[in-house]
C-alpha cells in the first residue's frame, strides 16, 4: 500500500492510541470486576493480545505497524545503508513524536471512558531492580522476534507472533513487559492499573533501549548480516519489519 509520510504517521499515532487504550481501558475493567491480582493480569493480557493483534494486522501495511520508538530506530539503524528503501530520519522524526502523543492521548481517552480523572499521573512506582531487568529482557526478545521474522522472510506472521510474545511476555517477565518507551510514557499519565509512576519511566525507558540494542545484537549473531534486495523481490531478508512501506513511493 502506498502511504504519504503523514499518513504513516497519522497511522502510528493512531495506533499507538488504540493499543495504550486497550491496555489502559482493561486494566480498569479488571478491576472493577474483581479483586484478584491474577485475573486481573489475565484479562489485561488477553486484551492487549487481540487488540495488539489486530492492531498489527489492520496498520501495518499502511505505516508498518511499529507503535513503538524502539522499533522505529532499530528499522532506521538496520536500514539506513540499504539502497532500496528503509525508513529515513525524516520517517523517524515523524514517527517517534506520534507514537509519543498516540500513547498519551490513548491514555487519557480510556481514563475517560471508565470516568478517571482524564489526566491523573500514576503512583505506581516500578524502579527495582529487577524490573528493570524484566523491561531488558523483554525488548530484547521482542527486538530479535520481530528483525529475525524478517530475515527468514516470515514478517506476514507478524500480527500473530509478536501479540503473542506480548501476551506471554506479560507473563513471564517482573515488569508485565512494557517494552516500549510510548506505552510507557502514556501510561505514566494514568493513576490505574497500568499505569507507572514517572519517576520510573526514565530507567523503564533506559531499560527497553538496552534491551533493543541485545536484540539488534542477537539478530546479528544468530543471522549474520542482512543482504540488501530490490523491494519486492522474495528474500529471506527483508530490509524493514513487519513490512515497512516502500519510501520510493511517498510523493509528499
Amino acid at each position: 500500500m502506498n502511504s504519504t509520510l503523514g499518513r504513516r504517521a497519522a497511522a502510528e499515532a493512531i495506533g499507538t492510541a488504540l493499543l495504550v487504550a486497550v491496555v489502559v481501558g482493561s486494566g480498569i475493567q479488571a478491576t472493577e470486576l474483581t479483586h484478584d491480582t491474577g485475573v486481573q493480569l489475565l484479562a489485561n493480557s488477553l486484551a492487549t493480545v487481540f487488540g495488539l493483534g489486530v492492531l498489527i494486522l489492520l496498520l501495518g501495511p499502511v505505516s508498518g505497524a511499529h507503535f513503538n520508538p524502539v522499533v522505529t530506530l532499530a528499522a532506521w539503524f538496520t536500514g539506513r545503508r540499504d539502497p532500496y528503501g528503509g525508513l529515513a530520519l525524516r520517517d523517524v522524526a515523524a514517527y517517534v513524536p506520534a507514537q509519543t502523543a498516540g500513547a498519551i492521548g490513548g491514555a487519557v481517552v480510556a481514563d475517560a471512558m471508565f470516568a478517571e480523572p482524564l489526566v491523573k499521573l500514576s503512583t505506581h512506582d516500578r524502579s527495582a531492580g529487577h524490573l528493570l531487568l524484566g523491561e531488558v529482557v523483554a525488548t530484547a526478545g521482542l527486538i530479535l522476534l520481530i528483525f529475525g521474522l524478517a530475515r527468514i522472510g516470515r514478517a506476514a506472521l507478524a500480527p500473530v507472533a509478536v501479540a503473542a510474545y506480548i501476551g506471554a511476555a506479560y507473563w513471564f517477565t517482573s515488569s508485565t513487559s512494557f517494552a516500549n518507551p510510548a506505552v510507557t510514557i502514556g501510561r505514566a499519565f494514568t493513576d490505574t492499573f497500568a499505569g507507572i509512576a514517572p519517576a520510573s519511566v526514565a530507567p523503564f525507558i533506559a531499560a527497553q533501549v538496552l534491551g533493543a540494542v541485545l536484540g539488534l545484537g542477537a539478530v546479528a549473531v544468530i543471522y549474520g548480516r542482512a543482504t540488501s534486495v530490490p523491494v519486492g523481490e522474495p528474500s529471506p531478508a527483508v530490509p524493514s519489519p513487519i513490512r515497512t512501506p516502500e519510501k520510493a513511493v511517498d510523493h509528499e
